[in-house]
């Protein structure tokens, strides 16, 4: 980040930015803040402005300028962000004040979701043409095909974000009331730990058998001796995508491991699970958030009237 001085070493701007990121709730967070911020430093720079003397004014200029494709929500993201860093430097004396504050930012709709989902029957396409590529598989692509299988019924069957997918270790499974369960960190560093369906566990088991047990990551990109290497975020981005366009799914080219996300709260509303049970095992603060997904809940089959009107014509 060039256009911020080194100053103190301690409470200078350059130090205090790092402390900021260091402080931020999950590693993905961490690296949003820093794309934004140094978005943000990459204009102040081309701009000639002191990023430390920024108005309300500079602010609503760099939010014009974002290009017309940029979605509501991410302008809202990024202004969020440079709002928390200002505010950082500010508690620590080294910024005057917060020259986001002053600044409207654009309105985002809680009640929509952008993401491409899937229903039930395009969820059952996409695992059943995980299972066919294990059958043509020869042996040096079995372990890849059986990991893959057991990546996307995990993210099916869970409705997992696919950092916490892939930040897995071999150690995260284990027994707990007589289920088989699975413990991992969630978004904001929370532990937490869900049952895991016969679905899953065979995928998982046969992959296992397959991967052995050393310790590591436990979807791994080299099964031989040594290090296991850890498969990345990207490599589930287009796992999800080849699999679905082998399948058929007419949105093939839309969808994202999040899209799997989406479909578990779609789908588990669809079948009458209460919104709270679905907002538990998503991980969400705000059911604002988790009503987000659910697509269908203005759907004419839903309506609470028709379930009292039938109760209420009911002879005693």
């Amino acid at each position: 980040m060039p256009t911020l001085p080194d100053g103190d070493p301690r409470y200078g701007p350059r130090a205090l930015t790092a402390a900021w990121l260091a402080e931020a709730r999950s590693a993905h967070t961490r690296r949003a803040y820093f794309r934004d911020l140094a978005d943000f430093l990459a204009w102040c720079q081309r701009d000639g402005l002191d990023p430390l003397a920024a108005r309300p004014t500079d602010l609503g200029r760099y939010r014009a300028q974002l290009p017309a494709a940029t979605a509501p929500s991410t302008a809202h993201r990024r202004l969020s962000a440079l709002s928390s860093w200002y505010r950082y430097l500010h508690a620590n004396g080294a910024a005057e004040g917060n020259p986001v504050t002053a600044v409207k930012r654009p309105r985002v709709d809680r009640d929509a979701s952008t993401t491409a989902g899937l229903s039930v029957e395009e969820v059952q396409k996409l695992l059943r043409q995980a299972d066919m590529e294990l059958a043509p598989a020869p042996p040096a692509r079995r372990h890849t095909a059986l990991r893959d299988r057991a990546v996307l019924r995990l993210l099916a069957d869970l409705g997992l974000r696919v950092g916490e997918v892939t930040g897995l270790d071999v150690d995260a499974l284990g027994h707990n009331r007589g289920y088989r369960t699975l413990r991992y960190t969630a978004k904001g560093g929370k532990l937490r730990e869900r049952a895991l369906a016969p679905h899953t566990l065979e995928a998982l088991d046969e992959y296992l058998r397959e991967r052995g047990d050393a310790p590591g990551p436990l979807f791994a990109t080299r099964p031989a001796s040594g290090v296991l290497g850890r498969l990345d975020p990207a490599a589930v981005f287009r796992l999800v995508r080849r699999t679905a366009r082998a399948a058929g799914i007419p949105s093939a080219d839309r969808l994202s491991p999040h899209s799997l996300r989406h479909a578990f709260a779609t789908n588990a509303r669809d079948l009458g699970i209460a919104l709270e049970d679905v907002q538990d095992a998503l991980g969400h603060a705000d059911p604002r958030t988790t009503r987000r997904y659910d697509r269908a809940r203005h759907a004419l089959h839903r309506e609470p009237g028709l379930r009292l009107g039938a109760l209420y014509t009911d002879e005693p």
